[in-house]
């Protein structure tokens, strides 16, 4: 559980409808394989002990016996596993009968859970054998414990306090006031549901839906565990639809009529870091709840669920396409608001033949459009230097063909020749000073022809290079209005790929893919033979792992360890620990001393749930010290 990673299974084990003795060994041997995968929690369904669908042997004294029987067995056998242990069913408590959750641990019966909510509508009739659960929890001796008896139980682990487990039944979520929504109000983390959900036509749609959605809303872990196809079939069938999600991602689910364990990772300090961040999240109210607190060892959980790389561009192609379409619509409005506000003539923007600048102007047209303005309206720039290539500088002009739009040529070498000179810097000396030399004359150009056509230029530095602080100061660092300021590079290029792949235009298509093809540079060292002689990647690292950190680090405040472990398994099989390890010191050193340009940055829009504006998503101190973040990266070689 280091991390806050909690294994987790939701299980639909064989079963003999009101045969307690069988029903209970097959629970036995799903709880050794949950041990075995290192489950610390596992989730049986509804009346799993005895089955769901015993109707009125639910009454009878010889069924109750079994399933304490059961019970007592499920307990004994806990003692060999250190892992919570969700099992349902039929409990007789003084007078009256319900339909309860047990959680066990170790030996040890940690509380029950009564059903709140008993369905007694169409093809169900609980309201006839159970009493919904009372308004207040007691305490109730049984299988010689003193166990919390209630649907407020909250049970708490010791050693990982973002791991609070809250139980519901079945109905209990789809009522219009689910018990999980107050559980997560008073500190549940995790919700486990033991299920009976029969299977009728779009029902499976619905129930995932509803899982996926109230994970989302409640900030939770949700484990859902159904009964299956070996219930009475009388006139019901169930299908064992397992569902494990956490804040609106569905993390796995079972095949329908299948039987076994679900498995997967719940990552509880995620859930902590997210309500911690929402401050429309109110804090814990824990009154009249009681919490009970247990103990499980905190040992490295051996991940299953799937890290994905990429988490600023969806995997599936249909979902990036529209995507990639809300993003471009975002930028595209944002911009459109400003020229009209500013009432300018004309949107200035630099055009180098690379991934950003092809991206700006992709949505400065796409603004001007919105605006019915001509694309004329719309001026690119391209300014020479000493490192530009015959391929950028070509691609550059043919893109603005292509889209119709202005285009001058503005050759700086002279000028930046002269510049050096002035401040007595030898042309040879191609340091720090010769590269930003040419990137503050380019924008000195844009910002000067930006006046002279009473117009706004337009910034195309993305958020990864704001990140990392890739950009010169009062140069490419500076604009009147940054379109892409919240889009990450490894997106940028599926935004230009969007773009290539619905083009009306096979020649904007073909000039396109050729950008894409172009290694990323900012084209600031004499080309060597007539190639790209600076990748930024080989100077910064690989932009696949600075938008993984990125994202880990802006999202949800992990640590470098965990960001470490994660980057480990998202990238295996393309980047080794020493790799991971280098360019993640590289990101936290840069992040921290470059602070200072993010300060002031131009205004543009949000587009993502990560954003650097000093005047929204990011405010920090530009003196702030990396040493605690750096220490923590140097402590992992």
């Amino acid at each position: 559980m280091n991390h806050g990673f909690v294994k987790v299974a939701a299980a639909t084990p064989s079963l003999r409808v009101a045969d307690c003795v069988y029903n209970t060994d097959q629970m036995l041997s799903l709880m050794e394989n949950a041990a075995q995968s290192g489950a610390r929690l596992l989730v049986f369904p509804e009346l799993s002990i005895t089955g769901y669908t015993c109707g009125d042997l639910f009454l009878q004294r010889a069924l109750l016996e079994g399933a304490l029987a059961g019970l007592d067995k499920l307990l004994q056998s806990s003692r060999n596993y250190d892992m919570l242990i969700v099992a349902g069913l039929p409990m007789a408590v003084e007078t009256k009968l319900y339909n309860v959750a047990a959680v066990c641990l170790r030996g040890r019966l940690l509380g029950l859970v009564p059903k709140a909510n008993l369905p007694t509508y169409n093809e169900f009739y609980e309201g006839r054998l159970f009493t919904a659960a009372p308004a207040q929890g007691r305490v109730i001796s049984l299988l010689g414990q003193e166990v919390p008896f209630g649907a407020d139980l909250i049970f708490c682990c010791n050693q990982l306090p973002a791991f609070r487990l809250g139980v519901e039944i079945c109905e209990d979520l789809w009522v219009p006031q689910p018990r999980s929504s107050a559980l997560a109000l008073a500190g549940a983390t995790v919700i486990a549901n033991p299920s009976a959900s029969n299977e009728t036509i779009g029902k499976a749609d619905y129930r995932r839906q509803l899982v996926q959605s109230q994970s989302a809303r409640l900030v939770t872990g949700y484990v859902y565990a159904d009964a299956g196809a070996d219930e009475s079939t009388t006139d019901l069938v169930f299908s064992g639809h397992n569902l494990i999600a956490e804040n609106g991602t569905l993390l796995a689910q079972s095949e329908p009529f299948s039987q076994g364990l679900l498995l997967s990772e719940l990552d509880v300090d995620r859930l902590e870091e997210e309500r911690r961040r929402q401050s429309t999240y109110p804090a814990a109210d824990t009154q009249g709840y009681t919490l009970v607190p247990f103990d499980l060892p905190l040992e490295q959980t051996m991940l299953t669920r799937r890290i994905d790389p990429y988490p600023f561009v969806p995997e599936d192609a249909q979902c990036r396409a529209q995507r990639c379409e809300s993003i471009f619509a975002i930028q595209a409005a944002g911009l459109k608001k400003r020229i009209a506000h500013t009432h300018c003539q004309r949107a200035v923007i630099g055009i180098s033949g690379g991934l950003d600048s092809c991206l700006a102007l992709l949505v400065t047209v796409r603004a001007m459009d919105l605006l019915g303005r001509p694309r004329s309206d719309v001026l690119a720039v391209t300014m020479p230097c000493f490192g530009t290539t015959r391929r950028t500088r070509s691609n550059a002009e043919l893109l603005c063909q292509e889209l119709g739009v202005g285009f001058d040529c503005v050759d700086i070498s002279e000028a930046v020749r002269r510049h050096l000179a002035d401040i007595g810097r030898s042309e040879q000396q191609q340091d720090t000073t010769y590269e930003n030399a040419q990137a503050r004359e380019r924008t000195q150009v844009l910002m000067d022809i930006a006046n002279r056509e009473n117009g706004l230029v337009i910034g195309t530095g993305d958020l990864s290079e704001l990140a990392l602080g890739w950009a010169t100061y009062n140069g490419d660092h500076m604009s009147m209005y940054g379109v892409n300021a919240s889009i990450p590079k490894t997106l940028v290029r599926h935004m230009v790929r969007y773009v290539a792949d619905t083009a009306d235009s096979r020649q904007l298509s073909a000039v396109l893919d050729d950008i894409l093809n172009t290694p990323v540079s900012p084209e600031l060292l004499p080309a060597q033979d007539g190639e790209i002689a600076q990748k930024t990647e080989d100077i910064v690292g690989p932009y696949a792992l600075h938008d993984f950190f990125l994202y880990y680090m802006m999202r949800f405040g992990f640590s470098p360890r965990k960001i470490y472990r994660m980057a480990l398994i998202a990238f295996r099989g393309e980047y080794g620990s020493d790799t991971v390890l280098t360019w993640l010191r590289t990101f936290y050193r840069r992040f921290f001393s470059q602070q200072f340009k993010r300060s002031c940055l131009p205004d543009g829009p949000k587009v993502g749930s990560v954003a650097l504006s000093p005047r929204g998503d990011w405010r920090m101190p530009s003196d702030a010290s990396a040493a605690l973040w750096l220490a923590e990266v140097d402590a992992l070689k």
